[in-house]
């Protein structure tokens, strides 16, 4: 099986990455490391995975490495991870700003290592039919997104320091505009951007073949349970897709069929790779600056 080392303590390594990667029939969780040791070394008992001394020592016991770790950090080590040779789970944004995450794809594109972006949604069943039968139909004009959820609000992620600061558009917006784009074709401009003192956004793509498509997002909405929304229209109609409740783990386990799929296999492409982190990072980018920050 995969050996593979996770990177990360938090939340979202806790629920998703650690029992996906130990449950996974092509995988199994080598190593934990994280700045804290006494939280890597529960989550590595748990899962009968061992406690890395160092980033470097991780790196010399595994094959892949899973990142759960603010966008900051991974763009720093996961360069050091592909430049080890190693193959990657990256958490979407794949680094703090354009620079590092083109540094990071560049990594990955010169050691030749498999390289998947977690974006959920794109992994789940129902999406996957979705798109196929938008696909199918064509003749799409528009469409628009709605993530609204009170997040930062209360929960697990209230006190994540780089979701407080970064806010909605970093981590919801990838996993927006990546089916916004997968949906009505490659996002060629941010046409619009607005964000409000909350931390609301509006935003307004042009679609390479012409379409348009808004996305709204917010993480400080009181909105219980979160409203998830995609709908395209043109000449067949309106078409609509939500998000199935709790289905983060049923997609983790679809990311790792296609990830050792690729190790065995000595492919690197993919829908989700890490070119498609770095396109999905020019978005971010080019929102920022259209929104004046």
């Amino acid at each position: 099986m995969l050996r593979v080392g996770l990177i990360g303590t938090g939340p979202w390594a806790k629920q998703i990455h650690a029992p996906g990667l130990a449950d996974h029939p092509g995988t199994t969780l080598t190593a934990v490391w994280a700045r804290r040791p006494e939280p890597a070394r529960e989550l590595a008992d748990e899962h009968g995975a061992v406690v890395a001394e160092s980033f470097e020592e991780l790196l010399d016991q595994v094959d892949a490495v899973a990142f759960a770790v603010p966008p900051a950090v991974q763009g720093v080590l996961a360069v050091q991870a592909a430049e080890a040779g190693k193959h990657l789970i990256l958490e979407k944004p794949i680094a703090a700003d354009l620079a590092s995450a083109q540094r990071l794809a560049d990594a990955v594109a010169s050691a030749g290592v498999a390289a998947l972006v977690v974006l959920t949604l794109r992994y789940a069943a129902q999406t996957r039919e979705w798109l196929a039968d938008i696909a199918e139909t064509g003749g799409w004009q528009g469409g628009g997104a709605r993530w609204l959820s009170g997040a930062l609000l209360g929960g697990a992620y209230q006190n994540s320091p780089w979701r407080v600061a970064d806010g909605a558009l970093a981590d919801i917006g990838p996993h927006v505009f990546d089916l916004m784009d997968a949906t009505l074709g490659t996002i060629t401009k941010v046409l619009a951007a607005n964000r409000t003192p909350d931390d609301l956004w509006q935003v307004m793509f042009q679609h390479e073949g012409g379409a348009t498509s808004t996305a709204t997002l917010s993480l400080r909405l009181p909105v219980q349970p979160t409203v998830t929304e995609f709908a395209v229209y043109g000449r067949d109609g309106y078409r609509t897709l939500g998000r199935k409740p709790g289905s983060a783990g049923e997609s983790y386990t679809s990311l790792l069929d296609d990830f050792a799929a690729m190790v065995a296999c000595g492919t690197t492409e993919h829908p989700c790779d890490v070119r498609r982190g770095l396109h999905l990072q020019r978005i971010i980018h080019e929102t920022r600056l259209l929104a004046g920050e």
